[in-house]
């Protein structure tokens, strides 16, 4: 494998910042230094001069090909990550998610043959959307012969892929003996199922009318709730796509415990609120996602929450969907519009544009949520979310000058329509190194279909 050196940029990691060289060989990174010499005639030299060099990102909730309410997401394990590398995201975990019923090892196998075609390199959770006679023994095997280390569970979406509170209890009780993390997804689900044919059966059909079934309050229970079964199970909690201000409280009090608690965000909480579902010409359906994006009064204790480090992590909960050929099916009944949004592209610039610009986040704190915190929660640190001699060679060079404009009619992303559309962001990277090779190149993609690697993790 031919090397890369990286020369004159500024190295931003977690907690240091320095200008170095990077000597980039066989896919690992084998040597830092403040001056570094051309070890070989066919050594790529880049010129990182006025670029931030980051570890590159890690997304930890996407969903690529997803079978989800009777449609599939737009983007494949190609498509997704070749546009997460695009934004500088350079390794995903994605969800293994078994129909109900389904054993946990039949879904394995379904997303390893999905995922070989990944550009870049990928990690699962395992979603357990049931507790059969066997779940408990198939949750050790994902943790001992597969590196499956976390396990997800559904507080919504109740007679699908949701679990009750027994079998929650019995995934947390299995997940602690394992020494494995449970993530949840949280809100009453037999709430949101009344308020949904509440409003339906009153002729409030519109996509704004999800987001009123789906209110914050009820987002706060099932934290509450998840936050309880966790402690009394003694199992470490990651709390996905926090919305509310509601669960970021319950999630600071567990930890003012000393309970082991995470949380994660994501950039359309932290930038949109309710007024997008008011879009006329169902416009809003591209929206409409679970959780819903919330009303404003929501965004300012996210993003302090985020900077305190009661929130850790920021994901996208990358599930899009096709405006025109998918989402059109709930068009006269919101209960039918297929949940999810595209963002894996968009992350970095948004939450550098609108986090570190605008003084919400210092650039350590951007490059500790969006790198190596998931890196250490999820058992990938050091290999990923770092710049180590020896960790993998997943860099981003990035420009802090280059300003876009996000758009559907140019992401990558293979849907029709950017939850984002219009919004200016100044930063991009220039570069981006994924396994050691340049495979976003000043502008130009430079992928290869099937390239990625399963990597195995280890508990927390």
């Amino acid at each position: 494998m031919s090397s890369v050196l990286i020369k004159n940029g500024e190295i931003i990691t977690a907690t240091d910042r320095y200008f170095s060289d990077i000597l980039v060989q066989d896919g690992i990174i084998k040597a830092i230094a403040p001056s570094i010499e051309k070890p070989s005639a066919d050594t790529r030299v880049i010129d990182a001069k006025g670029h931030f060099v980051f570890p590159g990102a890690i997304d930890a909730h996407v969903h690529m090909e997803l079978p989800f309410m009777g449609e599939i997401s737009a983007d494949d394990f190609e498509t997704g990550t070749a546009a997460g590398v695009a934004g500088g995201t350079t390794t995903i975990i994605d969800f293994v998610i078994p129909s109900r019923n389904q054993p946990l090892l039949d879904g394995l196998a379904q997303w390893k043959e999905k995922a070989k075609k990944s550009v870049s390199d990928y990690a699962f959770h395992m979603a357990v959307t049931w507790f059969g006679d066997n779940t408990a023994k198939e949750m050790e095997h994902c943790v001992r012969n597969e590196g499956i280390t976390s396990f997800k569970t559904f507080m919504a979406y109740r007679g699908a892929i949701g679990v009750d509170d027994t079998e929650m209890i019995r995934v947390m009780e299995t997940a602690k003996n394992l020494n494995a993390l449970v993530t949840a997804h949280c809100e009453n689900g037999e709430m949101v199922v009344s308020l949904q044919n509440k409003l339906f059966n009153e002729g409030k059909v519109d996509p704004k009318y999800h987001a009123q079934s789906r209110p914050a309050p009820l987002e706060g229970e099932a934290t509450g709730r998840a936050i309880m079964l966790a402690r009394m199970t003694g199992v470490p909690l990651y709390i996905v796509h926090v919305t509310a201000k509601e669960a970021v409280e319950a999630i600071d009090e567990a930890r003012r415990r000393g309970q082991v608690v995470f949380g994660e965000t994501c950039p359309q909480y932290l930038l949109l609120d309710d007024s997008v579902y008011d879009q006329p010409n169902f416009e809003g359906a591209a929206y409409v996602m679970s959780p819903p994006i919330r009303p404003k009064e929501h965004q300012a204790p996210l993003w302090a929450a985020l900077k305190s480090g009661i929130i850790q992590t920021v994901a996208t909960d990358h599930c899009p969907f096709h405006q025109g050929k998918q989402k059109i099916l709930g068009r006269t009944d919101f209960r039918k519009i297929p949940n999810g949004a595209a963002g894996i592209q968009n992350r970095l610039s948004l939450m550098y544009t609108y986090g570190v610009l605008e003084g919400r986040l210092d650039l350590h704190q951007f490059v500790e949520v969006n790198c190596t915190r998931p890196a250490k929660i999820f058992g990938m640190y050091p290999r990923k979310g770092a710049i180590m001699v020896g960790s993998d060679a997943d860099l981003v060079i990035w420009n802090p000058e280059k300003e876009d404009v996000i758009s559907a009619k140019t992401h990558l992303h293979k849907c029709d329509r950017n939850i984002f559309e219009g919004y200016k962001t100044k930063g991009a990277p220039t570069w981006v190194l994924a396994n050691g090779k340049v495979q976003y190149d000043e502008g130009k993609l430079n992928v290869e279909r099937g390239a990625g690697r399963y990597i195995s993790r280890t508990g927390m």
